[in-house]
Formats: C-alpha cells, sequence, structure tokens
C-alpha cells in the first residue's frame, strides 16, 4: 500500500480539504504520504504553487479560498511527489474560463511519463486534454479512441442514420 500511495494522485468531484490547514500545508502533508524526501518538500511545493499561480495564497486557509483555488489545490495534490497514476474527477467544474485554461496548461505540462485519467462533460475539454478519449452512457463504453477517429466516426453516423431511415 505504501508503494501505491507513491503512485498514485487523486482529484476528487468534491474537493476533500481541511478547513484549518493552509495550501502549504496540505502540499507538506500529501509530500510525507507520498514519501517526498524531507530535503526535497519545500522544492516541490513551491513547484507546485508556481505552476498554478497560488504562491501568494501558501498561507491561506483551505475554508478560505474560492471555489477554483479550491480546485486548483486539489490538482496540486493530485500532481505532487511526481504521481505516475493520476485520477483526475471533473478537475475543471465551477471554475472560470480563464482559470479553466490555465489548468488545461498544468494538466498538459504534467503529461510527461504519466498515466492521467480525466473525467469531462467538456467535448472541448476532452478534445484537447486527452491522447485517447473514452465515451460512457449509463456506465457502458460506447467506443474509444483518437480525437480524429470520434470526430469522424461521428461524422458518419447522421448520413448513415439518414440511410437507414429511407
Amino acid at each position: 500500500m505504501v508503494e501505491v500511495r507513491k503512485h498514485l494522485g487523486l482529484c476528487p468531484q468534491d474537493d476533500i480539504l481541511f478547513p484549518k490547514l493552509t495550501v502549504s500545508e496540505h502540499l507538506y502533508f500529501y509530500c510525507v504520504i507520498k514519501g517526498v524526501p524531507s530535503q526535497k518538500r519545500t522544492e516541490e511545493i513551491n513547484k507546485m504553487l508556481t505552476a498554478c499561480d497560488l504562491i501568494h495564497k501558501r498561507n491561506e486557509y483551505s475554508e478560505k479560498l474560492s471555489g477554483g483555488m479550491k480546485r486548483k489545490l486539489s490538482i496540486m495534490i493530485a500532481f505532487v511527489g511526481g504521481s505516475k497514476v493520476v485520477i483526475l474527477d471533473e478537475p475543471t467544474s465551477g471554475m472560470d474560463p480563464v482559470s479553466r485554461r490555465a489548468t488545461w496548461n498544468l494538466i498538459q505540462q504534467h503529461k510527461e511519463d504519466r498515466t492521467i485519467l480525466l473525467t469531462t462533460h467538456h467535448m472541448d475539454e476532452a478534445d484537447i486534454l486527452g491522447d485517447r478519449i473514452a465515451i460512457m452512457v449509463l456506465g457502458t463504453l460506447q467506443c474509444c479512441g483518437s480525437s480524429v477517429f470520434l470526430k469522424k466516426l461521428y461524422e458518419l453516423i447522421p448520413s448513415f442514420l439518414w440511410l437507414y431511415t429511407m
């Protein structure tokens, strides 16, 4: 289980934060859980705060953060410590367009040498961030492939249905 914790990062759909911990304290706590060596923790925390543009909020209690900033903190927690497998459940929900775009950039910067599983209701988000996209309906996988493959597939469906109904 210790090895799993070192390599797994999770950003749940609902922010699970400690209201009386600061942003830095959250990141420190998860650095310890993920086994980041003590001499590298400050560097890791500063790297994540800078990447998310929250360096000015490092000493702010999580309960005082806006909804978008709480989402960013949850995303930082998922990536902190170099997690190799990161699960992001609707990471940009509730964010304004500018924060959403900044979060997309952050995710793209951290894609290398990681497996990221991201759920979203936004096709533009899936198109920009996904190397492979899976579409599920009522918990059942409907199709899976690259953005280009899915666009071509769904471009053909209306004409197929038109032919079928004639």
